[in-house]
């Protein structure tokens, strides 16, 4: 986040002891809490609920986890945050109609395929974007085996390599 921010000028969003964190360090942040909603230039972000460890590299609480809901002008996106299942994720649906949920699949820490399948459905969207993934030994999947099994419940999981982009 803090490369990603330095890089491009970009305002850091996230929970209120996170933005807190990086605003004493110079960057510019927005804070958020479960539940709350903000109007930016790009469209409105609702902040809603993750489980997950929440804590920086040096021991600093990093308050309590979530995701994003973002409701742009043309297209939906849900970032789940590195997180597990969560019952909370039938709630989306009821406010957003979304075009991309974005789910962690690696295991060990967060969703396995399984539960990303079942959060699918819970959000009721069809096109994910998987991430938390290969990125260390704890967490590495099957990309053919992924890709199938959801497809094979009607879903189309996109799988990036670093440096990949796609357009909604």
């Amino acid at each position: 986040m803090e490369a990603i921010a330095k890089r491009t000028g970009a305002v850091i969003v996230s929970n209120a002891e996170i933005a807190g964190y990086y605003a004493a360090k110079g960057f510019e942040a927005h804070p958020m809490n479960h539940g709350g909603s903000w109007n930016f230039d790009f469209g409105r972000v609702k902040y809603v609920n993750a489980i997950h460890s929440s804590s920086f590299p040096d021991g600093t609480y990093g308050g309590n986890p979530g995701g994003f809901v973002i409701e742009g002008e043309h297209k939906n996106i849900y970032i789940a945050g590195d997180t597990a299942l969560t019952m909370d994720m039938k709630l989306i649906p009821m406010r957003t109609k979304l075009d991309l949920a974005i789910f962690p699949i690696g295991d060990n820490f967060t969703m396995d395929i399984e539960d990303a399948i079942l959060a699918s459905d819970f959000v009721e969207c069809d096109k994910i974007l998987g991430y938390h993934y290969d990125t260390f030994g704890y967490i590495k999947i099957d990309h053919k085996e992924a890709i199938q099994r959801f497809f094979d419940k009607g879903k189309d999981l996109m799988l990036l390599d670093i440096g990949d982009s796609i357009e909604l």
